[in-house]
């Protein structure tokens, strides 16, 4: 794949356009509610296990270990201090948001709903789920790109490419995760696809502010992709792999954890 030509674009046009992508493909995955109405379990594990393995290895492969290569230049030998900050502020940030944010996980009662207590509709509970989850997917895809005002280098330009690749990849099956939902709470297909696709706005809006905040301060950019690393590990730990569990057929959501780490290996390593 040819992307030198993408090296004369401005960065944060680059993380628009990479998250408007990601955005498009929420947007496909939610229109599975037009075939259909519901949607096996089985499957459901599965595409959650997927979109799990890959936030898993993209936030090793395309966030934490550029971050240590990045400070071993100027720092050897402490090139660990920014990824574990950031990896646990990210981490930390997310933990807040999921205290203060109302939210439910898919296939909770409403009883089991997140954050500050509200009067909120239950389908409105299930979309904010969603979106909490896209959050760290825009700003890892933003501070990726944003590398590049400071090292218009091919290296990075690919890696930032393969972690736009793998979190469009893994998009498609939380589209799905929202809209099916919806349209079993009693909403039609079409306003259940208008939510589904809307889950996913806001990593526009988190690409772009990632990607002008490491512009702007340049030497944040090693905690930066930790930072995102760390919120996206504990999105995976807290909501995927856990929605990814209902049901008797766990195996299957196993399987698509080590398909999807595949996945995003293979794409990483040879864009990168």
């Amino acid at each position: 794949m040819n992307l030198e030509y993408l090296l004369e674009f401005d960065p944060v046009l680059l993380a628009l356009f990479g998250t408007l992508f990601t955005w498009g493909v929420t947007a496909a995955g939610a229109a599975l509610v037009f075939p259909f109405k519901t949607i096996n379990q089985r499957i459901l594990n599965l595409m959650l296990g997927f979109a799990a393995g890959v936030m898993i290895a993209a936030s090793f492969w395309s966030l934490l270990s550029p971050a240590i290569e990045m400070e071993e230049l100027k720092n050897p030998g402490r090139s660990w201090v920014p990824a574990v900050v950031g990896f646990l502020s990210g981490g930390a940030f997310l933990l807040m948001i999921d205290k203060i944010l109302p939210h439910l996980h898919s296939g909770l009662h409403i009883d089991k709903s997140e954050g500050i207590k509200t009067s909120w509709s239950r389908s409105v509970l299930l979309i904010l789920a969603i979106t909490l989850h896209n959050i760290p997917e825009g700003l890892a895809i933003g501070v990726a790109f944003g590398a590049l005002a400071s090292n218009p280098d091919l290296a990075i330009l690919a890696g930032a490419v393969s972690l736009t690749i793998g979190i469009g990849l893994q998009n498609f099956p939380e589209g799905t995760a929202v809209s099916i939902p919806l349209r079993r709470e009693g909403f039609s297909r079409r306003k259940a696809f208008f939510f589904g696709q809307l889950s996913g706005i806001v990593e526009p809006i988190a690409g772009v502010l990632g990607a002008i905040l490491v512009i702007s301060v340049t030497p944040l950019l090693p905690y930066a992709l930790s930072f995102a690393a760390g919120a996206m590990i504990f999105v995976v730990v807290e909501e995927l792999i856990p929605e990814s569990q209902i049901g008797d057929e766990t195996d299957l959501s196993s399987i698509g954890v080590m398909i999807g780490f595949s996945t995003m290996m293979v794409l990483d390593v040879s864009l990168g």
